[in-house]
């Protein structure tokens, strides 16, 4: 008894020095500290060309001094963004191998495993640990190799959720965590963290929170090792259904994520999770977005694919919360007319026979049908008239937009030409008209196009490949958003069927566009008097 009652008083006494220091947080703190992101980078920014002139002023055969400048330029970098903490990782290695320094080469190559790991590289990362012999290095490196190895083995669990394999990846990980505690300072950050990481995937969740949570209580944390704590600290919230307690967590988390300039974070993505599963869609996707904006500025592989799987169900959401107020708006006037019909209808049968009421009862369910029928099309052209609203909003404010920058460059044109002319620069004149490219603006003008088609139907290309055979689907290049072929069918999606018009905005002929059209047809798996119908039932976000 004594035993189960320890952790529960400790766990009290945790979080009742925690919440005499910490004032609660909610959702208004994280956003002005969202506000503020900016700030911060630009410090983080700053701090770094400070650093980089530091190297720069670094003779080149200093190897001591390059390897010392090399540190914190990774450290800056590691939780920042992926592709310059593995360049200055690589740095930190070839530096260590020209000293010919074997913990030296131990660190570098501690550092670049990091950076895979926190890529979601989970096979490079792997392949990198192996490569690492630990035998003679100091124990500050063996507990972080271990330590990494049990990182390691954890997130790959985490991110293949096998019932199968994750036990498996979790044991060894657990292994790994047990090695790195043994050479950690007992009461470390590190070893108290990394104790109460243990406890949790070895399913002992109250010891795991009673370390954390003194861990949390402690006032010599960084940003860094707060948000860290804070955030697998809701992990334990999560599984034991009380969203509240997590979501302070996470929006602790979250705020020092944005004061450290930490991109390589789930802290702000767990949160919009929560708060999609309890409603709040207008938060969850700001936050969402905001994770997108870590993980593409990061370069994680793991936090993309988590956020795609998580945003689809957001923004499908949103729409159908409108969708779903307009049918009810419908549903009621549709309803209520009804109601005062069949009123009206009774009264008037039962005044006059009732030997008719077979007959009107008849004419009602008929009347009702038609309604349903008109009902039923209303919805549809309803559907059709959102779509050609979200689609003339797009474009027409693309187009303004467009419009603004073409008669700026008209206008700087202008003043140059009437410059060139006003001082008889002939040559500058015929140079300046020469450099104008047409065909680069031209082209500007058709990537936006895509890009603002994709925006709005971003199922096309998928749903035009499924019209043909694998082998004779539409492969894009790199930086290519749509071809021609799918340009043409995406006039055609947007309304455009006069294949002049098509013509005109591709500046090609129309036997041009008709032989695309039936060379494009004639491959397709369905009829090619059906094809274009097709096209058009692909449906918009």
């Amino acid at each position: 008894m004594r035993h189960r009652l320890l952790p529960v008083l400790l766990l009290a006494l945790c979080l009742t020095t925690y919440c005499q220091n910490h004032p609660p947080l909610d959702l208004s703190d994280l956003n002005q500290a969202i506000e503020a992101a900016s700030r911060y980078d630009a410090e983080k920014f700053r701090k770094i060309e400070l650093l980089k002139k530091d190297l720069l002023s670094s003779g080149p055969d200093d190897k001591e001094l390059l390897f010392r400048r090399y540190q914190p330029l990774y450290e800056e970098y590691k939780v920042f963004n992926y592709d310059s903490a593995s360049f200055y990782a690589r740095k930190l290695q070839e530096i260590a191998l020209l000293l010919d320094d074997p913990a030296r080469i131990v660190y570098a190559r501690l550092k670049t495993g990091f950076c895979l790991l926190s890529s979601g590289m989970f096979r490079e990362t792997l392949d990198s640990l192996n490569e690492i012999s630990i035998k003679g290095a100091p124990d500050s490196l063996k507990a972080e190799y271990y330590a990494l190895m049990g990182r390691y083995y954890y997130d790959l669990g985490d991110f293949d959720n096998d019932a199968n394999y994750t036990p498996v990846y979790t044991a060894k990980g657990n292994l790994y965590m047990d090695s790195a505690l043994q050479l950690y300072a007992p009461g470390s950050f590190f070893s108290t963290y990394y104790k109460g990481l243990k406890e949790i995937k070895s399913n002992h969740r109250q010891i795991a929170m009673v370390e954390l949570w003194q861990l949390l209580s402690r006032p010599d944390l960084s940003d860094h090792e707060l948000a860290v704590t804070a955030s697998t600290l809701s992990d334990i919230y999560i599984y034991n259904g009380r969203p509240d307690t997590a979501i302070q967590l996470l929006i602790r988390a979250a705020i020092a994520d944005i004061r450290s300039c930490t991109k390589e974070t789930a802290a702000i993505f767990n949160l919009a999770q929560l708060l999609y599963k309890k409603g709040d869609v207008k938060n969850a996707s700001s936050y969402i977005e905001a994770a997108i904006r870590d993980a593409s500025f990061y370069g994680a592989r793991q936090r993309k694919v988590q956020v795609s799987a998580i945003l689809p169900l957001i923004e499908g959401e949103k729409i159908s919360r409108v969708e779903g107020q307009k049918r009810t708006l419908i549903t009621y006037s549709v309803i209520t007319t009804l109601l005062l019909l069949i009123v009206v209808t009774l009264a008037i049968i039962i005044f006059r026979q009732v030997s008719k009421l077979k007959t009107a009862q008849r004419k009602i369910t008929e009347a009702h049908e038609k309604v349903q029928a008109v009902n039923q099309r209303l919805m549809e052209t309803n559907n059709k008239l959102s779509e050609a609203n979200k689609i003339k909003e797009e474009y027409i404010g693309y187009f303004f937009n467009a419009d603004s920058e073409f008669f700026a460059k008209i206008e700087k044109f202008k003043k140059s030409l009437e410059q060139k002319i006003a001082y008889r620069k002939w040559d500058d004149l015929i140079t300046l008209v020469n450099n104008t490219n047409l065909k680069k603006e031209k082209e500007e003008l058709l990537q936006n196009f895509d890009k603002i088609f994709l925006k709005l139907f971003p199922d096309f290309i998928q749903g035009f490949n499924a019209l043909f055979r694998e082998e004779d689907r539409v492969q894009l290049k790199d930086h290519e958003f749509l071809n021609t072929d799918l340009r043409i069918f995406a006039l055609i999606r947007m309304g455009i069927h006069d294949n002049e018009k098509i013509a005109r905005i591709l500046e090609y002929s129309v036997n041009t566009i008709n032989t695309y059209k039936t060379r494009i047809k004639n491959k397709s798996i369905v009829p090619n008097e059906a094809f274009e119908q097709r096209i058009m039932e692909i449906k918009t976000l």
